[in-house]
C-alpha cells in the first residue's frame, strides 16, 4: 500500500457504496472545513483525495471553482457525475499533476494517511497553493475519541498489516499533521473539529459502508470476505443500540496553514 496504483485499486472496489452511505457519515467534517475556509467565492479549490466529491460539491455551493484528484478512477467516475464541468484528474498525492501556485485553497481530508510519503504530499499540496493561499487538512482525530478505531484494531489483528502500510489513523496524533505543514513551510493559521457518528440502520449496511474502504478492502485481501465479514459484524453488533440501528461515534479534525507570501 501507499503508491497511488494500489490505492487506486483498493478504493474502487464499490465506488457507489461509499458514495452513498460512507461519505455522507463525513459530511458534518467536510461541511465544518468549508464553512473555515469560506467566503469561497470565486476562488479556485483543490481537493486532493476528492473521493466521489462531497467536500468539493459543499466547497462549489459556497461559490468556489473546483478541482479534484484521487488516485481511483471508479470513485472520479461518480464524482464527474456530480460535479459536471469540474476538472477532477486521477494521479497521486505525492505527485500533483498542477503547475505551481494554482489554487487559492487546497484540501486533503482523510487523504495523506495514504500517500507513500506524507512528507511529500504535503509539500505538494503547499506546492501548487498560490502565495497567501491556504492549505487545510483533515483527519481521524485521536484514536480515543474514534470509536471506529476499534474496528480497525481488530482488523489489524485479524490480518497484521506489512510493515509501513498506510492506516486510517496513521496521522492522528497530536502535533503530526502540523509539523507536516510547518516541515512545508506553511504557516499556521487555525483549526477545528467535527462529530461524526456513524449511523447504520442495520449490519449489512454498516459492511457496505467499511467494505467501500481501502484499507478494509486490504484486509479482505489477506484474510477472505467471510473473516474479514465476521470482525466487522462481531464488533458493529457492540454498537447496536436498542431500535436495532448501529451508532459509532467519531471526531473528524482539521487544520489550516497559509503560505507565506
Amino acid at each position: 500500500m501507499g503508491t497511488a496504483a494500489i490505492q487506486g485499486q483498493l478504493w474502487s472496489a464499490s465506488p457507489q457504496d461509499w458514495a452513498e452511505i460512507t461519505e455522507p457519515l463525513m459530511r458534518p467534517a467536510h461541511q465544518a472545513a468549508v464553512d473555515a475556509l469560506s467566503p469561497l467565492t470565486g476562488l479556485s479549490v483543490l481537493d486532493a483525495g476528492c473521493g466521489s466529491g462531497q467536500l468539493l460539491r459543499l466547497a462549489a455551493a459556497d461559490g468556489a471553482r473546483v478541482s479534484g484528484l484521487d488516485a481511483s478512477a471508479a470513485l472520479l467516475g461518480v464524482a464527474r457525475g456530480l460535479l459536471p464541468g469540474a476538472d477532477l484528474r486521477t494521479g497521486d498525492i505525492g505527485e500533483l499533476p498542477y503547475d505551481d501556485s494554482g489554487f487559492d485553497a487546497v484540501t486533503a481530508f482523510n487523504a495523506i494517511q495514504y500517500a507513500a510519503d506524507p512528507k511529500t504530499a504535503v509539500a505538494e499540496l503547499a506546492r501548487v497553493t498560490r502565495p497567501g493561499g491556504r492549505v487545510l487538512i483533515g483527519v481521524w482525530a485521536e484514536p480515543e475519541r474514534c470509536e471506529t478505531e476499534v474496528l480497525f484494531a481488530r482488523l489489524r489483528q485479524l490480518a497484521p498489516p506489512p510493515p509501513g502500510t498506510a492506516a486510517p489513523l496513521a496521522v492522528s496524533a497530536p502535533g503530526v499533521v502540523e509539523k507536516l505543514l510547518a516541515a512545508a513551510g506553511l504557516e499556521l493559521a487555525s483549526g477545528g473539529e467535527a462529530s461524526c457518528p456513524f449511523r447504520y440502520p442495520d449490519l449489512v449496511t454498516a459492511w457496505r459502508s467499511l467494505s467501500a474502504a481501502g484499507p478494509v478492502q486490504r484486509v479482505i485481501q489477506l484474510a477472505g470476505v467471510e473473516a474479514t465479514r465476521a470482525v466487522c459484524d462481531e464488533v458493529h453488533g457492540q454498537y447496536r443500540l436498542p431500535d436495532g440501528t448501529i451508532r459509532q461515534d467519531n471526531v473528524f479534525r482539521y487544520v489550516i496553514a497559509r503560505k507565506p507570501g
